[in-house]
């Protein structure tokens, strides 16, 4: 039989062969792609993290109100307010009642009820916050009231800075709080004598905001950088048109809208992406052991010199008798023995320059340094000048 017969409808071992490579290369680039999906294998780091407009800036006169208001707490469990030590509630609860059409002012009956408490009742106004909306409140307790749990808010008018009322609170408290009393101990948990109720101030009237007014409208960062102000502007002149935004100083870019509609620029403007410049700066909380450092963190070549000294000292105080048949008394003689260790394992180090914040993790690391050895370290590397970064102690 001819050859091409015999091997007719099979595949040659060289063919074959190639086929299991591209089935195995495939089969390793399709398991690659799943393991760093996830999250097994770490994917290339990018050159620098693109943030939003809108979450990085905020729009100028676009704000919030604070509220406060006084006002007092019903229903509590002979957990409110002594009425005889607390005179501003006990008047209080009087004029409320007076209101009422109940006089008991002119009457001699002393208050003895524990159920009232008097409260500040504190809120935010939202921006473009319409009559008949709702917004949160949060109640706490101003007098001698040990528990407001239960208890329910009555109506409280809620004013601003200018002393205009602005929206009215009433509702059903709630603590998130509970406290456990024995004969002998008492558990407490969270604050009870502090609470909100969702959606328990109703606004009663319009904080108005005149978006854009003038044609310009200024985008505050909240983090002044003229590097990223200026990579605003060039994002905004580039997509939306040249020369439509500029930089008046590290926090503040100025937008014109001339001719545009304000609503549809600044959703576009807040779309826009940029990486926004971060400042080298090492923060470093004394109290709790706690460093921070930027990415920007950089350090020049120096050598550290790290011992741990350690001081143990110890009482072991001696009972001395007196010799017999003697008339003398029992004493106590004090002793004292003090040790000191130098840990001699800690030699001089070499922190050599880095072009990152890795590298720079890496050195510090790789000399046996714990959180509470690198405060006192950067400290005296920021004082020798080779921390090229702003060191803030908190």
């Amino acid at each position: 039989m001819p050859a091409c017969s015999r091997n007719k409808g099979r595949t040659s071992p060289r063919r074959r062969g190639e086929k299991r490579a591209g089935l195995s290369r495939w089969v390793t680039s399709l398991l690659a792609a799943a393991l760093v999906c996830a999250g097994i294998f770490p994917m290339p780091a990018a050159h620098g993290a693109s943030v939003r407009i809108k979450d990085i800036v905020d729009y100028e006169g676009v704000r919030e109100n604070q509220l406060v208001g006084y006002g007092l707490v019903v229903g509590l469990h002979n957990t409110g307010d002594r009425l005889t030590n607390t005179i501003f509630t006990r008047e209080t609860l009087i004029g409320m009642l007076n209101r009422l059409g109940v006089n008991i002012r002119d009457r001699e009956i002393q208050l003895q009820t524990h159920d009232v408490a008097a409260v500040m009742v504190t809120a935010t106004l939202p921006p473009f916050s319409h009559g008949g909306g709702r917004i949160d409140v949060t109640v706490s307790a101003v007098g001698d009231a040990r528990d407001l749990t239960g208890g329910t808010l009555l109506v409280t008018p809620l004013q601003a800075a200018d002393g205009e009322v602005y929206a009215v609170a009433q509702g059903s408290l709630v603590t998130n709080a509970f406290t456990a009393t024995g004969a002998a101990a008492s558990v407490t948990r969270n604050i009870p004598t502090s609470g909100h109720i969702a959606n328990g101030g109703v606004v009663e009237r319009e904080v108005p905001v005149a978006l854009g007014a003038g044609g310009i409208i200024h985008l505050s960062l909240f983090n002044p950088n003229f590097t990223t102000a200026t990579r605003i502007a060039n994002a905004i002149n580039r997509h939306l048109g040249s020369g439509m935004a500029r930089v008046e100083d590290p926090r503040t870019v100025a937008v014109d809208f001339s001719g545009r509609d304000v609503a549809q620029t600044l959703y576009r403007i807040g779309d826009l992406t940029i990486e926004p410049d971060t400042m080298a700066k090492v923060i470093v909380d004394e109290a709790s052991g706690t460093i921070v450092m930027g990415d920007n963190v950089r350090m020049t070549t120096v050598a550290i010199a790290q011992g741990n000294l350690t001081i143990q000292i110890t009482e072991t105080p001696q009972v001395v008798q007196p010799g017999p048949f003697s008339n003398g008394t029992t004493a106590v003689a004090p002793r004292t023995q003090i040790n000191a260790n130098m840990d001699s394992e800690h030699r001089l180090g070499i922190l050599r320059e880095g072009p990152t914040l890795a590298s720079l993790v890496a050195g510090m690391n790789a000399l046996g340094m714990g959180p509470r050895d690198m405060i006192g370290i950067l400290q005296a590397i920021k004082a020798d000048g080779a921390l090229q970064a702003d060191l803030e102690v908190r």
